[in-house]
């Protein structure tokens, strides 16, 4: 078995297998199209992107993976395995590894897929390291109305003075153990409501938009503020928005379902935690037994008070 960067000379297989593909993330498949696209494929020749896929072949079987990192997180994402025929072959947790390798050069922390939960990839990346920390469900929004108790005038781009606001926001939703892995926003994205209170992190593309909402459980209006936030967003042009829902927020589906929000498959949200070696490590000095070390002695400051 032969594991390799994707080159050139694999087009011929890429459009072979182009419309046999399984995304493992959701947000950049419904907002940017299909991984194997020509959109898709041009992002591989700029180096500046972290970005990277592999092919592993034989006389017999032939599988494709890729997956993307963005500078400055502390995670990589698994972004598509193809061709989804083959995605029983014994040989794919190989290919998983040779993927999160990869993470591992771009200083990843960790490697997150997105699979449903009945795929044959389930039990592949549970052979390769994963382990589910969430469940989440995408919700098709595109056909929410307008009512009277939203207005877009609640809603405001995030600046970076609204930054604190959006992190204390998340570290009271998101569970604590969880926050290594969905860590808080460090740059500003999104919109946050008037009242502090309600966050939703952004990301466009040309097929759509997708929402990630972080509200309060116990907030009034929810869905109030879920209509004004889709009336909100700026130069939509008539794209789908969706909106992501974590197992922590659970309570807002019901909400989704009341507005006519459509849901998709429910997935789960897959970890991979990566070692990480210190390179150019020194050994610890030992003091040799002959010395003897004498504690640091610390004496109280009485006040003159």
């Amino acid at each position: 078995m032969t594991i390799r960067p994707l080159d050139l000379l694999d087009l011929p297989t890429i459009a072979r297998y182009r419309n046999d593909v399984l995304t493992l993330d959701s947000t950049r498949a419904l907002t940017r199209g299909h991984p194997l696209g020509a959109m898709g494929l041009l992002a591989y020749v700029n180096p500046a992107r972290h970005l990277y896929a592999a092919v592993k072949n034989n006389d017999e079987v032939t599988l494709l993976g890729g997956i993307i990192h963005t500078r400055g997180d502390t995670f990589a994402k698994l972004l598509y395995l193809a061709p989804s025929f083959n995605l029983n072959d014994p040989n794919l947790p190989a290919l998983i590894e040779h993927l999160s390798a990869q993470a591992g050069e771009w200083q990843a922390f960790h490697v997150i897929a997105e699979v449903d939960e009945t795929s044959d990839v389930f039990m592949a990346l549970r052979r390769s390291g994963f382990a589910v920390y969430a469940w989440q469900r995408v919700w098709d929004a595109s056909a929410i109305e307008k009512t009277e108790s939203g207005s877009n005038k609640e809603w405001m781009r995030v600046q970076s003075l609204n930054l604190p606001a959006v992190q204390s926001l998340h570290y009271q939703i998101v569970p604590q153990l969880l926050q290594p892995v969905d860590p808080a926003p460090k740059r500003p994205n999104g919109f946050i409501h008037s009242d502090g209170r309600s966050f939703a992190n952004v990301n466009y593309g040309v097929y759509g938009v997708m929402l990630t909402p972080l509200i309060l459980p116990d907030e009034s209006d929810v869905s109030g503020k879920i209509v004004s936030l889709i009336e909100s967003l700026p130069d939509r042009r008539r794209r789908p928005v969706y909106l992501t829902v974590r197992s922590y927020q659970a309570w807002l589906e019901p909400v989704l379902e009341d507005l006519g929000a459509k849901a998709l498959p429910r997935q789960a949200v897959m970890v991979k935690h990566l070692a990480r070696f210190v390179k150019d490590a020194k050994p610890a000095r030992v003091v040799p037994s002959s010395v003897r070390v004498q504690p640091t002695q610390m004496s109280r400051m009485d006040s003159d008070e």
